[in-house]
C-alpha cells in the first residue's frame, strides 16, 4: 500500500511537470489571439513605426488613418479589426503599422501599396486596452486552466500504462492494448481542450470543438496533446522497462534466498540423525553397565542438548554463551562415553560471551575430533576451545586410528556452507601433522 501511494505521487509529480513542459507553448497564445489574428491572409507582424492620425470609415466598413505627418500617409484597417477593436469614425489613434507581405507581389508593388495597422497604443488620447473590451479572464485564470487540465489528463495516461495487472507483469501485448487506450483518451482529451478563442466577438476560455477554425490556437492544442502523447509513452515504456530490471533482480534474490534456506534445512536436517544415533548407543552403553546415577545425568544433558537442538535447528545465529552451554552438555556425553581418556578444556573471555555464530557450530567438530583420532588411556583426547582476538577456535591433537575410519568431509563442508549462508564469511581450517585447527570469527552484538 505505502509502495503504491508513492507511486501514485510519483505520477502526479510526473504529470504537473509534465503540464508545465507542455504549456510553454502557452507563451505564444498572445500572439495568435491578437496580433497574428488580426493579421488576416497570414500577414506576418513586424514592429512598424510609430506614427498617429484619424480613423476614416468607408461605406464598405473598411477604414484608413490619416497620418499626421507631412505626406499624409494613409494607413489601412481592415473591416476586422474595425469591428474588434470597435473602433469609431473619427477616432485619433496612436498606432503602429507595417508594409503588407506576400512572395506574389513584386517590392515596388509592395511599397507603393498603403500599409496596414499593425497595434493600437491610444486612442483619443487614452491608453487602449484590448483586455477591457471583452470579458477576458486574467493570464493566471489562463494559465491556472491550462496547467490543470493538461496535468490531469497526463496524470490519466500515466496511470493507464503504468498501474500493474493483477498478474504483477506488463506483457508486450498488455502494453499495446494500453497504448490504443491511450490514444483513444488523448483523442477525447484533445476534443475537450480548453483554448482561446473569439466567440461572439469576446475573447474567453472555451473547448477545442468550440473554437473558430481560423483560430492558430488549434494548432497549438494539437501539439500539446500530441506532445503529451509522446512523452507519456515513451516514459510509460522506460517505466516498463526498469520495472522488468527490478522484477528480474527482486526474482533473482527471491530465488537465492529459497536457495539458500533449503541449503540450511538440509544441512541441519544432515545434522540431527547423526547426533541422534550416537547419544542412544551412549546410553544404551549406560543402561548395560546399569549405572542410574550416571543414566539419570546422561538423560538430564542428553534432554537439553535435544532440547537446544529443536530450538536453534532452524534458527541462524545464536549467542557464544547459548552455543558454550550447549557445547559443556554435548561434551559430557562423549566424557560419560570415553570415561578418563577424552577432556576438554574450556577457556572462553567473558567479553566475548554475547558475540554470535551460527547455531550447532561447535557440535560437528566435538563430533570429528572424536570419530577421527584414537582415545585410549596412552593416548588420552585433549580438545581445547577457546576465544582468541574475537576468533572461537577448537583444536586437538591427532592421534590417528589404526583403522582409518573413512571420511566424506560432509561435517566440515556442511559447517563452511552454513557459515558462507549465514555470516558471508568463511571458516578457517588448519590441518597439519600434529594438530587440527578449526577457528571461526565470531561477530560483535549489533548496538
Amino acid at each position: 500500500m505505502k509502495m503504491q501511494k508513492r507511486h501514485i505521487a510519483l505520477l502526479m509529480l510526473i504529470a504537473f511537470a509534465l503540464s508545465l513542459v507542455i504549456n510553454f507553448s502557452y507563451l505564444l497564445l498572445p500572439i495568435i489571439t491578437e496580433r497574428g489574428m488580426s493579421q488576416r491572409g497570414g500577414d506576418y507582424h513586424q514592429q512598424g513605426e510609430h506614427s498617429s492620425g484619424v480613423l476614416h470609415i468607408t461605406d464598405d466598413l473598411y477604414g484608413y488613418i490619416v497620418c499626421d505627418c507631412e505626406k499624409r500617409d494613409s494607413v489601412y484597417v481592415s473591416s476586422w479589426q474595425i469591428n474588434t477593436y470597435q473602433l469609431q469614425e473619427g477616432d485619433r489613434l496612436q498606432f503602429r503599422s507595417h508594409h503588407p507581405r506576400s512572395d506574389h507581389y513584386s517590392k515596388q508593388m509592395i511599397e507603393k501599396a498603403h500599409k496596414r495597422l499593425d497595434e493600437i497604443v491610444m486612442r483619443n488620447g487614452e491608453k487602449f486596452d484590448f483586455d477591457a473590451l471583452y470579458d477576458r479572464p486574467s493570464r493566471t485564470v489562463e494559465f491556472v486552466w491550462q496547467i490543470a487540465y493538461y496535468a490531469i489528463i497526463s496524470f490519466i495516461l500515466l496511470l493507464i500504462l503504468t498501474l500493474q495487472p493483477r498478474s504483477g507483469r506488463i506483457t508486450g501485448w498488455i502494453f499495446f492494448r494500453r497504448i490504443l487506450l491511450v490514444i483513444v483518451v488523448s483523442a477525447i482529451a484533445l476534443y475537450f481542450a480548453p483554448v482561446m478563442s473569439f466567440k461572439d466577438g469576446a475573447m474567453r476560455i472555451v473547448f477545442f470543438f468550440q473554437s473558430e477554425s481560423r483560430n492558430n490556437a488549434n494548432l497549438v492544442v494539437l501539439t500539446k496533446c500530441l506532445f503529451m502523447l509522446v512523452v507519456t509513452v515513451l516514459y510509460a515504456y522506460t517505466y516498463r522497462l526498469m520495472r522488468q530490471r527490478q522484477d528480474i533482480v527482486v526474482e533473482n534474490e527471491r530465488l537465492k534466498t529459497e536457495n539458500l534456506a533449503t541449503r540450511y534445512n538440509m544441512l541441519v536436517g544432515q545434522i540431527n540423525p547423526h547426533f541422534f544415533f550416537n547419544s542412544l548407543n551412549s546410553l544404551a552403553m549406560l543402561v548395560r553397565e546399569r549405572d542410574d546415577e550416571r543414566a539419570l545425568e546422561y538423560i538430564d544433558q542428553l534432554s537439553y542438548t535435544f532440547r537446544y537442538i529443536i530450538q536453534n535447528g532452524q534458527s541462524e545465529r545464536t549467542t557464544l554463551k547459548d552455543e558454550m552451554a550447549f557445547a559443556e552438555a554435548y561434551a559430557y556425553l562423549f566424557k560419560i562415553r570415553y570415561a578418563d581418556k577424552l577432556f576438554f578444556d574450556f577457556d572462553i573471555d567473558s567479553s566475548y560471551k554475547e558475540w554470535t555464530l551460527p547455531a550447532l557450530s561447535l557440535q560437528p567438530l566435538i563430533g570429528n575430533a572424536v570419530k577421527h583420532n584414537s582415545i585410549t588411556t596412552k593416548t588420552p583426547l585433549h580438545v581445547t576451545i577457546r576465544t582468541v582476538d574475537g576468533v572461537l577456535e577448537i583444536a586437538n591433537p591427532k592421534h590417528p586410528k589404526l583403522d582409518v575410519e573413512p571420511s566424506t568431509g560432509i561435517g566440515l563442508e556442511n559447517l563452511r556452507s552454513r557459515w558462507n549462508i549465514i555470516t558471508g564469511h568463511d571458516i578457517e581450517i588448519i590441518d597439519t601433522a600434529e594438530r587440527f585447527v578449526v577457528r571461526l570469527p565470531l561477530e560483535p552484538p549489533k548496538k
